[in-house]
């Protein structure tokens, strides 16, 4: 196999081979439109990270609350409907359902349209995290909070929720690397991100090979990134002994 990793440094347009691998006056070469690629992989998965985080708190927290069982099922058929629909599914309704639906909607833009589909199908998942988290502390965090005073939102907001979240910092490392890696059906609607460059790349060049192995390393040297993030977030957070004394204590 013949390899041409001068590619990336090869004009979109003129296929003339640039002398730093990067366009000059305007022009773009492969490197020049696969880094901005991935700078989009990255925005939509960050900020759909942050949807899912914040409304999968919200979700999670309000399907423990032990008052409100309206609230708990209204929580579980989010979890519920969310989690069984396909992704690609979710940000075709997204895309194309919710604005005829909605007029208000046409003006939004594709790009905020995937990070909102992306965000609440992986909410429903960290959702069900937070839940058990929750659920795994000891029933006393939660009266001794209401024996000092608290409010069951202030129990939540001081007690509880800040160990749960401890608690589920290894599954919420895995949801942050596959919110990145489920990025990639943004191609669906035409985001210019990673795994559409490289299916218009390989088109272009014939070199699918070179192609589509650096859009892999960049995919391992991002997932890899999150996963150190999360790691040190996970040793800098540890509450020592807790989760061994939590899973002997009970409910």
């Amino acid at each position: 196999m013949n390899w041409d990793w001068q590619v990336f440094c090869r004009d979109n347009i003129t296929g003339e081979v640039a002398p730093r691998c990067f366009g000059e006056g305007g022009n773009v070469t492969y490197l020049d439109w696969m880094l901005s690629a991935w700078g989009w992989t990255i925005s939509v998965s960050l900020l759909a990270l942050v949807v899912a985080l914040v409304v999968g708190a919200v979700i999670g927290t309000i399907r423990t609350l032990p008052n409100s069982p309206w609230l708990v099922r209204l929580g579980n058929a989010w979890v519920e409907l969310f989690r069984n629909i396909p992704l690609l599914v979710q940000i075709f309704l997204w895309y194309h359902v919710v604005p005829s639906l909605f007029p208000v909607m046409r003006g939004v833009s594709g790009f905020v349209l995937v990070v909102i589909a992306l965000g609440f199908f992986t909410s429903a998942r960290i959702a069900e995290q937070v839940r058990a988290g929750i659920q795994a502390l000891p029933r006393g965090q939660r009266y001794a909070g209401l024996a000092l005073g608290f409010t069951t939102w202030q129990c939540y907001r001081y007690v509880l929720l800040p160990m749960g979240f401890r608690i589920i910092i290894p599954p919420l490392t895995s949801e942050a690397m596959n919110i990145f890696k489920n990025s990639s059906v943004a191609f669906a609607v035409s985001i210019a991100e990673l795994t559409m460059f490289a299916m218009q790349a390989q088109e272009e060049t014939s070199r699918g090979v070179e192609i589509y192995l650096a859009v892999t390393g960049l995919y391992i040297v991002s997932a890899f990134a999150i996963n150190r993030i999360m790691a040190f977030i996970e040793k800098r957070t540890r509450v020592p002994g807790f989760i061994a004394s939590a899973s002997g204590g009970g409910h």
